[in-house]
């Protein structure tokens, strides 16, 4: 039977890079975690270990974030495993590139349906099933600032994000629950790298003026910050975790 004392919280692409971490971070904050993945069990599945072997809860459920009923079910296990969500952390996402110019229809049409429709059916489950004074955190990028060459698809998909939560930031009045987004810079995950070459990295990591990339711990410390008792008077807010980026 589900403990209802226990704090839940569902981190969506917690398989690897920034949502791995993030999981570790809240499992260390007290919540229990439903580490989401959408392909890599065997990744997922050492999350888990982690965050036991750390004396935390978590449970492996895959869903895939651009499948209404699979989003569904991940709120439902989510439930029945621990009684209540408290916090949804909605980080999957993907980042293919190409010009607009290109007309690449489809590579547009997946990296919306991900990153945008994804969070879409995931903030509707949490706007139905966060309980009273939790908190739903999704994510954005600090490249929108930037509007580099290339990034039109993502940066479109993340435009809408930003949008998404400033409507149900509204829509939830009177329930307590924050809705705010995290915009990273650039970090140094598997994500980020790919395609790049070693100048490609420098040259982007001496933009902020901290000069460094970002790294997973950085961006999981402001996910707990929002997610735990400090955060609670930050709503409807869009946090820009990128060392001055942009």
């Amino acid at each position: 039977m589900a403990n209802t004392q226990t704090r839940g919280a569902i981190v969506t692409g917690a398989s690897r890079g920034i949502g791995s971490v993030v999981a570790k971070r809240l499992a260390r904050d007290g919540f229990a975690i439903v580490v989401n993945y959408a392909g890599n069990a065997a990744k997922a599945e050492e999350v888990v270990a982690e965050i036991k072997a750390a004396g935390g809860q978590a449970v492996a459920v895959q869903a895939d974030v651009a499948n209404a009923a699979d989003v569904e079910q991940l709120f439902k296990q989510a439930l029945d495993t621990y009684g209540r969500v408290d916090v949804v952390v909605n980080n999957a996402g993907i980042m293919p590139l190409s010009p607009i110019a290109k007309g690449d229809v489809s590579t547009f049409d997946k990296v919306i349906t991900t990153n945008l429709r994804g969070t879409f059916l995931v903030l509707a489950q949490a706007a139905q099933h966060v309980s009273e004074g939790g908190r739903i955190i999704a994510f954005s990028s600090s490249v929108l600032a930037k509007a580099f060459p290339s990034y039109g698809a993502y940066i479109a998909s993340k435009a809408g994000v930003e949008g998404l939560v400033h409507v149900l930031t509204n829509e939830l009045r009177g329930r307590k629950i924050t809705v705010n987004a995290v915009a990273p810079g650039p970090v140094g995950t598997e994500l980020f790298l790919k395609g790049k070459t070693q100048a490609q990295i420098e040259e982007l990591s001496k933009i902020p003026p901290l000069e460094r990339l970002g790294q997973p711990e950085d961006i999981a410390n402001v996910v707990s910050f929002l997610a735990g008792p400090d955060g609670g008077w930050v709503n409807g807010q869009v946090l820009r975790a990128n060392g001055g980026f942009a």
